[in-house]
């Protein structure tokens, strides 16, 4: 079986999706200000939670008619991001590329400097035995382009799973629901929107013209709110996390559960000799 070039730059790319689902964490911002005990019990689930340096994290993800996922591993984000998670593609565009790949799972490596996807024996034939991709994260701007990529590249240097915390923070629009179990455990869930071009503009370290750039491709893309659900467990620790939004290919969602703060998580970098560098990847197929 012969993998064309549209299959593998629709399926590479995919993977970076995948990589950023997997985690499920949105874009950091600045925590909001303000007074009263709601506010208060969000900044603490904020401290608490980015303070815990690690968790067990189990997540599900679509993108429209693009891409269905599951997800499930361990993430460190204590020094820069460490960790391990098996990606499988449930659905969409995503899963019938990856197919042709021979793959409807992969494992995903996070390390401070670049994510690693495993893409298959099929890959790995067609490839000299390289089947693990390596996207260093100072790469994402050119990989991707312009701010999306500046963005994406800021994305994986800060993910922590408080980053959704601090969004409802910043959002200013948040609201106490009450008191819910979840997988038996007490917790307090709090739900609010987010408006997607506020809080980029609040994110000062794209920079201006970044920062516009981005706005401009986001109201493209029809992504104009994000509405987000956060369940806070009696240690001041997230354990749920829903988020929803809307985009010219369809509904966003993604719902996350976090588990076992604190749990040893050790990454090991793939050979070398097995990896193929997606910069060098890209280059030398056909740009058609």
């Amino acid at each position: 079986m012969t993998i064309t070039t549209g299959c593998r730059r629709t399926a590479l790319s995919f993977a970076v999706v995948a990589a950023l689902t997997g985690v499920a964490a949105c874009g950091s911002s600045d925590p909001g200000e303000g007074g009263g005990d709601l506010i208060a019990a969000l900044k603490l689930a904020d401290r608490s939670t980015g303070d815990a340096d690690s968790s067990r994290i189990e997540s599900t993800g679509d993108m429209g008619d693009l891409m269905s996922i599951e997800a499930d591993g361990e993430i460190d984000w204590a020094d820069g991001l460490n960790g391990t998670m098996t990606i499988t593609y449930t659905g969409g565009q995503a899963a019938d590329q990856m197919s042709r790949l021979g793959v409807t799972s992969t494992q995903a490596r996070y390390l401070p400097d670049a994510y690693y996807a495993d893409m298959g024996d099929l890959f790995a034939r067609q490839y000299g035995g390289k089947r693990w991709i390596r996207y260093a994260y100072e790469d994402m701007d050119e990989m991707i382009g312009g701010a999306s990529g500046a963005y994406v590249q800021e994305y994986f240097k800060s993910v922590t799973p408080n980053q959704s915390v601090r969004l409802l923070l910043a959002s200013g629009d948040v609201e106490k629901v009450g008191e819910e179990d979840v997988r038996g455990e007490r917790t307090t869930h709090y739900a609010g929107t987010v408006k997607v071009a506020d809080v980029q503009e609040r994110n000062a370290r794209l920079g201006e013209e970044a920062r516009a750039e981005l706005e401009e491709q986001l109201k493209a893309s029809g992504i104009t709110t994000v509405d987000i659900d956060l369940w806070i467990d009696d240690d001041d620790l997230l354990v749920k996390k829903v988020e929803k939004g809307d985009t010219a290919n369809g509904v966003v969602n993604s719902t996350v559960h976090y588990s076992d703060y604190g749990v040893d998580v050790s990454t090991e970098e793939p050979p070398a000799d097995r990896t193929v560098d997606f910069k060098d990847l890209m280059n030398s197929l056909p740009t058609s």
